[in-house]
């Protein structure tokens, strides 16, 4: 059967398609979390002058005031009211003692039973259906919902109901007994960001995707950020396999036993200011510079910032941004949301012509989980859409700035095809940097240690660090030729 699409953003791919003709939906949630925004939106996208939608008010609202507060909204069409889209208020018929078959709120069942026949109107909203138990008692309101979801499922029309619905009313309420469908809608104040989320409780005929999903309401109205690792995978591309492609740091390419096979994700780990973001740049200007589009997603430094170092590093980024190869996402702060985050990288990479994506960092990502343990369920999502995309990736991660022990990318190493280890050392009374490639899944790999800098022309690997031990442990000992252990102390 074919489903009524509900024309808002990813909505329909988390509800796994639309809304069935003749269901029943309740839109369940306290007050603020957005019910009213999306019911009202999803009226004017699906609206027609052949099939109106009609919006059923219980409570005494005047409707020009309704009406304003929609005008902001880029959905909003003046035009449509009355023509495709109807305001009805049910307060008179609410007062009614009984309608034609003598039951409480017989009057309510007749207008909207008689409206779906003879107008068949694509949608009905009913707000606030709640307030119809102020009417009624618990089994005639069950009886009442029973007749009405009966009777107007013939034609087709789709019902949601609107209410402020507690989370302990979701199991016990004859609304969600009798309904065929529950999405529930939830607003968490946390800093840095505030947070809504819808949950699809249950859609009969309908395989939804389950979880809380991140929305936002905006101009254009409410948009939907479907929760990553809930995507089917049949929905995506096979998965890249290619030859190897270079890091864009030419020393680098070497140790890594001639650069990282296509379709890889790899890591580079490493404490604030040895070279992180120079690394991740050196990778996407080397993609521009082979013809290829890719996308870099920037916590930290605007676009400006990003495009500014690049050009100290001698890199022009201008022209590629204005061609649009390449793409450079800039999350605030206050953006910081997984689903939010993953939805646009999933749009920039639904074409399939993205080729090398840059993360600039993992550690922004952390810290946007507001539940740390599905944050590695999340990532290995994120890393298997960049990878079905037909990209590579290069994603940054930073450790402690003088550990003894590097404990990298919080337990999820098991990501990575490959993990580069950028460090600060202590090399008599120096700070110095080092560079070593700690993983490579399938491939050999060059097991020492090198010194680098970062100047001019980005990052430039040097010589080898020989002699050495206790590198990784920050200071480093000479080593004593006699292999009778290290010898001399701590430079």
């Amino acid at each position: 059967m074919k489903r009524l699409a509900t024309g808002v953003p990813e909505l329909d791919l988390v509800l796994g398609g639309g809304i069935l003709p003749g269901s029943l939906v309740v839109f369940a949630g306290g007050p603020g979390t957005g019910k009213t925004i999306l019911a009202q939106q999803i009226c004017f996208a699906t609206a027609t002058p052949e099939r109106k939608a009609i919006y059923y008010t219980t409570l005494a609202e005047p409707h020009s005031k309704l009406v304003s507060y929609l005008e902001s909204f880029a959905f909003f069409d003046a035009d449509a009211l009355e023509e495709r889209v109807e305001f009805i208020h049910l307060g008179d018929l609410l007062l009614e003692e009984s309608g034609s078959d003598g039951q409480p709120l017989g009057p309510i069942i007749d207008e909207i039973v008689r409206t779906s026949f003879e107008r068949r109107p694509v949608v009905i909203v009913i707000d606030s259906a709640k307030a119809l138990r102020d009417f009624v008692d618990e089994g005639a309101l069950r009886k009442v919902i029973y007749d009405l979801a009966g009777k107007v499922a013939h034609t087709k029309t789709v019902i949601l109901f609107l209410g402020e619905y507690s989370p302990e009313e979701l199991g016990s309420s004859p609304e969600f007994s009798l309904a065929d469908g529950i999405v529930e809608f939830a607003y968490e104040p946390r800093e840095p960001v505030d947070r809504r989320w819808l949950r699809v409780r249950k859609l009969r005929g309908s395989a939804h995707l389950g979880g809380k999903h991140s929305f936002t309401i905006g101009e254009p109205g409410i948009t939907v950020h479907p929760r990553l690792e809930t995507i089917p995978r049949m929905a995506l591309a096979q998965a890249a396999v290619g030859e190897r492609i270079a890091s864009g740091i030419p020393r680098l390419d070497e140790l890594m036993g001639g650069g990282i096979h296509a379709g890889e994700a790899t890591a580079i780990v490493g404490p604030s200011g040895t070279g992180k973001t120079a690394a991740a740049l050196h990778f996407v200007v080397q993609g521009l510079a082979e013809g290829e589009r890719c996308l870099l997603v920037s916590f930290q430094e605007s676009v400006p910032q990003l495009v500014e170092k690049a050009a100290s590093f001698g890199w022009d980024l201008d022209d590629a941004l204005e061609s649009g190869r390449l793409t450079i996402q800039h999350v605030p702060s206050e953006e910081l949301d997984l689903d939010r985050i993953g939805a646009a990288m999933r749009r920039e990479l639904a074409a399939g012509e993205i080729r090398r994506v840059a993360v600039d960092s993992l550690g922004e990502l952390v810290f946007a989980a507001r539940e740390l343990e599905r944050f590695p369920a999340y990532a290995r999502a994120l890393a298997g859409f960049i990878r079905a995309g037909g990209a590579s990736a290069l994603i940054t991660s930073e450790t402690s700035t003088l550990a003894a022990v590097v404990e990298p990318l919080a337990g999820l190493s098991f990501l990575f095809h490959n993990i580069v280890l950028l460090r600060y050392i202590e090399i008599e009374s120096e700070v110095r940097r080092s560079i070593s490639v700690l993983k490579m899944r399938g491939s050999d790999h060059a097991k020492g240690l090198w010194q680098f800098e970062v100047g001019e022309g980005g990052i430039a690997v040097g010589e080898q660090l020989t002699g050495l031990t206790g590198v990784l442990g920050w200071s480093a000992l000479r080593g004593d030729p006699s292999g009778n252990g290290s010898s001399g102390s701590a430079r």
